[in-house]
C-alpha cells in the first residue's frame, strides 16, 4: 500500500502538540510495509528513515502567517481565553477567507501533480491540517483521480463546533464541507458521533498510541522526584492543575513535586524543570515515582477521547495518577494499570499511599506497559489505519 499524507507539521521544534504522534504513526506504517509520502501543511518538508518528504507548496505563506501570529502572542503576553460556542471572530473569518483564496489552490495543484506523477498512490490522508482552509480540494481531487481522501482529525472533541476549539488554534469546521471527503477518522469515539451529524459520509475511530521503542523505561540511578507533571497550558484543565499540583504540593511538603511546562499558573511548591528537548520527557518521567496525567476538560468529558500522554506514560512503565477521564477504561484498567481520582482530597490521599508503597506503584507501571505492548502501540494503530483505507478503496 502507498499513502500520501498531508501532515499539519513535521517539525518537532514547533509547538504543534500532535507532531510527535504523527512521527510515530508514520513510523509504524513503515514498519508494517506501507510506502509513505509526507507533505507538511506548516513548515519545511523533513525527510526521515520512514517516509519520503514532499514539498509544502505554501511554506512561504505559512511562515508569514506564523510570524504574525507569534507577534500577536508576544504583544498579548500569551494571554488567551477559553472559547465558548462555535461563533467565529472577525479574524477567524479573515484567515479562513484568505486561506481558501490563496492556500487551497496551491495545495490542489500540488496534490494533483503528485497523484498524476505517482498513480500507484492508494489514498490521501490529511492529518489535522485546518479543514476549512482546504475547501474544495478533496472533492476536486477525488473527481480527477478517483482516489479516496480521508481527513484525520486528531483534536476531537476540542476541534468540534460545539467545543469552540483551542484559543491558540484554528476553528476548522466553520465554512468547511465534510461531505467532500471519502471518510473521516477521529481520535474520539464520542466525538465521532458529532462528526457524523455534521454530514460526514463515514467516520472511523483511530486512537492515539505510543511507540514502545521511543517511549521505553529508562534505568535511572534513583527516582529523585516524587510527583511529575509534563504539559503546557492551563486551558480547559486549570481546576485539576490547581488540585493535583498546587494544593497537593502545599499539603505534602515532604514530597518533591516537579513540572515541565509553561502557562500553568500557580504551582505551589512544585519545582520547574528546564525544557531542553521533547526527548527529555522520557528521562524526567522515569525519574519520578508518580506521573500526573491531567487531561483537558474537552477530552476528559467526551467518551473515549484519546490523547497522547496516557499512552506515552504507560509505555514508559510509569505509575500514572489521572484526573477524571470519561472512557479511560477503554484503554486501561483503573486501579490496576493507572489510578483515577475524583477530587483534590482523593488525589492527596492517593499520592500519600503511592509514595509509601513501592510495590503497588511499580506493579501498576509494569501492568500499564504490558497493556500498551499488547494493544496500544503505533504498529497496532498503523494496522488499523490500513484496514480503514482498504475498506474504502
Amino acid at each position: 500500500m502507498k499513502l500520501l499524507f498531508v501532515v499539519s507539521s513535521l517539525d518537532l521544534t514547533q509547538p504543534f502538540s500532535a507532531t510527535p504522534a504523527w512521527w510515530q504513526l508514520l513510523k509504524g506504517l513503515y514498519e508494517i510495509g506501507v510506502d509513505i509520502i509526507a507533505a507538511p501543511y506548516q513548515g519545511p518538508p523533513i525527510e526521515s528513515l520512514w517516509w519520503r518528504a514532499a514539498a509544502n507548496p505554501a511554506q512561504r505563506h505559512g511562515n508569514l502567517f506564523k510570524a504574525a501570529r507569534d507577534l500577536t502572542w508576544r504583544v498579548t503576553g500569551g494571554r488567551m481565553t477559553e472559547r465558548q460556542g462555535d461563533a467565529e471572530s472577525a479574524s477567524d473569518r479573515l484567515v479562513r477567507a484568505a486561506a481558501q483564496r490563496v492556500i487551497a489552490p496551491l495545495w490542489r495543484d500540488h496534490l494533483d501533480r503528485l497523484l498524476t506523477q505517482e498513480p500507484d498512490i492508494d489514498a490521501v490522508i490529511i492529518l489535522t491540517a485546518p479543514l476549512n482552509h482546504l475547501v474544495g480540494v478533496a472533492g476536486d481531487l477525488i473527481s480527477r483521480h478517483g482516489k479516496p481522501i480521508f481527513y484525520y482529525d486528531g483534536d476531537v472533541p476540542a476541534s468540534l463546533p460545539s467545543m469552540g476549539g483551542f484559543a491558540s488554534g484554528f476553528r476548522i469546521y466553520q465554512g468547511a464541507d465534510v461531505r467532500e471527503y471519502s471518510a473521516f477518522i477521529s481520535n474520539s469515539q464520542g466525538g465521532a458521533e458529532e462528526i457524523s451529524r455534521l454530514g460526514a459520509r463515514a467516520v472511523h475511530v483511530l486512537y492515539y498510541g505510543a511507540d514502545p521503542d521511543v517511549f521505553s523505561p529508562v534505568e535511572t540511578p534513583a527516582q529523585d522526584l516524587d510527583v511529575l507533571f509534563y504539559g503546557h497550558g492551563r486551558e480547559y484543565r486549570g481546576e485539576w492543575i490547581d488540585a493535583m499540583i498546587r494544593d497537593a504540593s502545599n499539603a505534602l511538603p515532604e514530597a518533591r513535586f516537579a513540572v515541565r511546562g509553561t502557562r500553568l499558573g500557580d504551582l505551589g511548591r512544585a519545582q520547574a524543570l528546564p525544557y531542553l528537548s521533547f526527548s527529555k520527557l522520557r528521562e524526567y518521567s522515569s525519574r519520578s515515582k508518580v506521573n500526573l496525567c491531567i487531561t483537558r476538560r474537552a477530552h476528559a468529558s467526551v467518551f473515549a477521547s484519546s490523547s497522547s500522554r496516557p499512552f506515552e506514560l504507560a509505555s514508559m512503565g510509569c505509575c500514572i495518577l489521572a484526573n477524571p477521564y470519561l472512557g479511560i477504561e477503554t484503554w486501561f484498567e483503573p486501579g490496576k494499570e493507572l489510578f483515577v481520582v475524583q477530587s483534590g482530597e482523593e488525589a492527596r490521599d492517593r499520592l500519600r499511599f503511592l509514595l509509601t508503597h513501592d510495590a503497588e506503584r511499580r506493579a501498576a507501571g509494569r501492568a500499564a506497559r504490558e497493556r500498551v505492548l499488547k494493544e496500544h502501540t503505533f504498529r497496532h494503530r498503523a494496522a488499523q489505519l490500513v484496514e480503514i483505507v482498504r475498506a474504502t478503496v
